[in-house]
């Protein structure tokens, strides 16, 4: 059979396109698989943070939008707007044909300060506080009292409370006689106060500013309940009293965050942000809150102190911990490395502190890959952790050192599985994204930190307390919604840390910050640290408690402690 070379050279020039089309559809449908895998993976991770974000959400946020990019997108409508208002404004504004022009009025005169309000119109129980002179008192005589008012707080409501202060005349000397005939009245002087000449006593500035500060109840509303009860409190006013009491105050929380950095084991610390509220711009015009961040430290069980940054950064963390070189316990932001690589010491000799990890936060992590991914590997990763738990739990009334013991003898073992365990699993996973290899990255990263509360039975294996520490800012500021200024923002860390210690050492905050703010302007300068919550009880057992009754009056300042009561010191 003769075949014809010009049909046999045409058919291998077919089957040639054909296969150079089948190699180039194979390396399209390649492309398109592999684009599709991506897209796939990408529709996953996006489902896993959906999920993630509507488990994490418990309330829905505030709808807010951009007015300016709303007049961009709708330039027509807005002109049209504008328009149609200027043109009712020309005929709201033009005069009537039977109306006879007249001239406009004369602004309104402004009203005339009314100066300090006088409480007796007020109708509310009353006591009396006597200010004598003892230096006077039976030398002159006594003629009647100059009085004053101030509102006191006790528990069941508010009492106007009558401050009488003695009024003396004393006999003219004969040989002045021709120079001062008259008989000279003098008035007993008034005690020291924290705030001099205020409306509010010492009780009634700690049940404001506890009111706010442990329970979350914004100024605001307690002026408005103060109208209810009769009598008007004014929102500047508390405030006001906020900024002052809380900045004054700082000498005692300065003073135990000193004892704190000597002689703490280990502190814990955690933060939250807050919105602080900008300056008014020139032109009057509103701008955005900007956000300040409170840290929170707990010093063993010794102190609980807040502090205000106005920026999360590693500069504002090695402010606070500063000379401080034993174990922190805090989770793996990294604004706290430079507190490990040694940047906040105080001095070249110094050695840098230990990070103490967090369990909690590798579970946390964990259970989200588990429950949102539903990944098999998560959930044994659960279920090895929580023996972990489970023995801490069992080992809670333990000493320090019965607990240390415990743990070199049974968590060791088991930690030293786990995290093997999970470096194993991190390797495989580690190039995919998505919340396993997240949640297996972070103990692989923290592996050192999450070992060393093996180290001493002292330390903590979560880092759980200090998040309940930030629970009153966080649910409190769901009410106040910001700080007026950085200034009243560190002055209310001031506060929170007294109240927090108190609640430490089972102190009723409200009786405490009413002793304080009455002890303090009688108190000197290098023993604050005795007004400590820590320390209170010794402190006041030893001030007479006829001089704490009161909210007015002279302090008796008892002398130093023993030598063995004192703090000690490192």
């Amino acid at each position: 059979m003769i075949i014809n070379e010009a049909v046999l050279e045409s058919e291998i020039a077919d089957r040639q396109q054909i296969v150079a089309r089948v190699a180039q559809l194979e390396s399209a449908l390649a492309k398109v698989t592999a684009e599709r895998d991506a897209l796939r993976r990408a529709y996953e991770m996006v489902k896993e943070q959906l999920e993630l974000l509507r488990r994490r959400l418990y309330v829905a946020k505030a709808e807010r939008i951009d007015a300016s990019q709303l007049e961009m997108e709708f330039a027509q409508t807005q002109a049209k707007l504008d328009a149609l208002a200027a043109q009712l404004s020309e005929k709201l504004d033009a005069p009537s044909p039977a109306d006879e022009p007249t001239a406009p009025p004369p602004p309104k005169p402004r009203p005339k300060p009314t100066g300090r309000r006088n409480l007796a119109d007020c109708d509310l129980p009353e006591e009396r506080v006597e200010i004598v002179d003892p230096a006077l008192e039976g030398q002159a005589e006594r003629i009647g009292f100059e009085e004053s008012y101030k509102l006191r707080y006790r528990r069941g409501g508010h009492v106007r409370l009558v401050v009488a202060r003695a009024k003396y005349k004393i006999a003219a000397d004969p040989e002045r006689a021709a120079e001062a005939p008259s008989w000279p009245i003098v008035t007993a002087a008034m005690p020291k106060e924290l705030c001099p000449r205020g409306l509010l006593a010492p009780s009634m500035i700690a049940h404001v500013l506890v009111q706010k500060y442990r329970w979350g109840l914004p100024f605001h509303r307690q002026s408005c309940m103060s109208v209810a009860e009769g009598f008007k409190l004014d929102d500047g006013m508390m405030c006001r009293y906020g900024e002052d009491v809380g900045a004054t105050l700082a000498c005692i929380v300065e003073a135990m965050a000193k004892e704190a950095k000597q002689t703490a084991f280990c502190l814990s610390t955690d933060a939250t942000g807050v919105c602080i509220q900008p300056e008014r711009l020139p032109g009057r015009q509103r701008q955005a809150c900007r956000k300040g961040h409170f840290f929170v430290v707990l010093a063993d069980r010794d102190h609980v102190f807040f502090e205000f940054q106005p920026k999360h950064t590693s500069a504002a963390v090695c402010e606070i911990f500063r000379g401080f070189s034993g174990y922190i316990q805090a989770d793996a932001h990294a604004i706290y490395d430079a507190l490990f690589r040694g940047e906040a010491r105080a001095g070249p000799d110094d050695e840098p502190p230990l990070e103490v990890g967090c369990w909690s936060h590798c579970r946390r992590k964990t259970w989200e890959a588990a429950t949102v991914a539903k990944e098999p590997v998560a959930r044994e990763a659960l279920l090895r952790m929580r023996k972990l738990f489970d023995l801490e739990d069992q080992w809670t009334e333990l000493s320090p050192a019965q607990r240390h013991a415990r743990r070199q003898l049974v968590s060791r073992p088991l930690v030293d599985e786990l995290l093997g365990w999970l470096g194993g699993q991190y390797a495989r996973v580690k190039a995919t994204r998505g919340l396993l290899a997240t949640a297996f990255g972070y103990a692989v990263r923290q592996e050192a930190a999450l070992r060393r509360f093996l180290d001493d039975g002292r330390l903590p294996m979560t880092n759980n307390h200090s998040e309940r520490a930030l629970r009153v800012i966080a649910s409190g500021r769901k009410a106040w919604l910001f700080f007026g200024s950085d200034d009243h923002a560190s002055a209310a860390a001031n506060l929170l840390s007294l109240i927090a210690s108190c609640q430490l050492h089972g102190l009723d905050p409200e009786t405490y910050l009413r002793d304080v703010i009455h002890v303090l302007p009688y108190w000197p300068r290098d023993r604050y640290l005795e007004l400590a919550p820590k320390y209170w009880a010794a402190t006041r057992a030893r001030i007479p408690a006829a001089q704490l009754d009161t909210d007015l009056g002279d302090i008796t300042v008892p002398p130093p402690p023993a030598p063995a009561e004192q703090p000690a010191t490192r």
